[in-house]
């Protein structure tokens, strides 16, 4: 399976998207693995930067009510 970010032809990923960014935390507000998301490297890790910028700014929860 290949990354779905590549498939969309996503290069840049803004920390501001909480929309593009939520469907790869889950109920808890955990960041899922790329086994899960099936993310490239290069794209998990943009992700993942993204996320944990987005928390920092209270934009996502670092965890669920």
């Amino acid at each position: 399976m290949s990354c779905p970010l590549c498939q969309k032809a996503i290069e840049e990923i803004d920390f501001t998207e909480v929309n593009l960014l939520r469907p790869f935390t889950n109920e808890m507000g955990k960041i899922i693995s790329h086994r899960r998301t099936h993310l490239c490297a290069k794209h998990q890790r943009k992700v993942t930067q993204a996320i944990k910028k987005a928390r920092y700014l209270g934009l996502l929860p670092y965890v669920a009510d």
